[in-house]
């Protein structure tokens, strides 16, 4: 029986596809119970991940997972089927895309943070892409320059785009050359587009957004990696709903956020967790207008266990 090398390319649940050092695609499962040390998951396995398997059958490109090779990070998010458990969503990244829309539909600001805060919390650069700039009113337009401005006054890249246009689709491309990128969004938001202008031989699957309730329909069902050049990749994710935060305890959700980060040792209290507390700078901050509102309120929110889809 031979051993191989392989990147999990694709999760479907119990069956995970796997391409070896010579392209060769193989359907593989787990060889009995993977627990990861300090990681409550339903999922031992993600998207990303390199793996040691065993051929089994070499006709029906059949393998059984042996072994999970050391992670350089992963993206988390709470299991909404078990309790206290996280879902994995993809590993060994070098960065977060989130595709945003203005309106049709609108990508909230609390949806917004949350996502960067998970990025920050695994330190893994994060990128906002604005899409649909052809449907965009001027009054959308000057909303859309304000949330630009906060988040890249915050260090954040962003970009403008629009897939159905073609507008700014070199530079979207351009970012993601050479890396691992996981691109994610609500449904609807034009993921699935933006990737085939890029590289219309994927011919991912989109859909239309739905007037009614002015929402996304599912088109992908589970995580996948796609190889659109030599070296870039990307992991097409289902639409979150809620991005649950894992593993960040109250004390220090402040971290992860960069403008609130600077102010943290000019606190009264140097437990201080900025709700209640008196001669807390984060919210002389907020008052002053040095931290955004939108921003305080998302954290307030997170604080709270909210799930901010506002």
């Amino acid at each position: 029986m031979s051993q191989k090398k392989g990147l999990v390319m694709r999760s479907t649940g119990s069956w995970y596809e796997i391409r070896d050092a010579e392209n060769h695609v193989w359907q593989c499962r787990l060889k009995g119970k993977f627990k990861i040390k300090g990681l409550k998951v339903t999922n031992p396995i993600a998207v990303g991940d390199w793996v040691h398997f065993d051929v089994e059958d070499e006709v029906e490109n059949m393998g059984t997972i042996h072994e999970i090779l050391p992670r350089t990070n992963y993206l988390i998010r709470k299991s909404v089927h078990k309790t206290a458990h996280g879902h994995l969503i993809a590993t060994n990244i070098d960065q977060l895309v989130l595709i945003v829309t203005v309106t049709f539909p609108r990508t909230s600001l609390g949806f917004i943070d949350r996502f960067l805060i998970s990025a920050e919390s695994f330190r893994i650069p994060a990128v906002l892409v604005f899409n649909k700039q052809d449907i965009l009113s001027e009054e959308e337009l000057a909303l859309q320059q304000e949330h630009i401005s906060l988040y890249e006054n915050l260090g954040y890249e962003c970009l403008k785009t629009s897939a159905t246009e073609g507008t700014n689709m070199t530079a979207f491309s351009d970012n993601l050359a050479g890396k691992v990128s996981v691109i994610s969004g609500h449904s609807g938001v034009g993921k699935s587009t933006l990737i085939n202008s890029i590289n219309p031989e994927l011919d991912l699957a989109t859909q239309e957004v739905s007037t009614f309730a002015n929402k996304g329909v599912h088109t992908t069902t589970f995580a996948e990696m796609f190889e659109l050049s030599p070296g870039t990749f990307i992991i097409d994710t289902p639409g979150i709903k809620e991005l649950g935060l894992m593993e960040i305890e109250k004390a220090e959700l402040g971290h992860y956020f960069p403008e609130m980060r600077e102010l943290l040792n000019e606190c009264r209290f140097d437990n201080c967790i900025h709700f209640n507390e008196p001669g807390c700078a984060v919210k002389e901050g907020v008052a002053e207008g040095s931290i955004a509102e939108s921003r305080f309120m998302s954290y307030l929110s997170m604080l709270e266990g909210g799930d901010n889809r506002r």
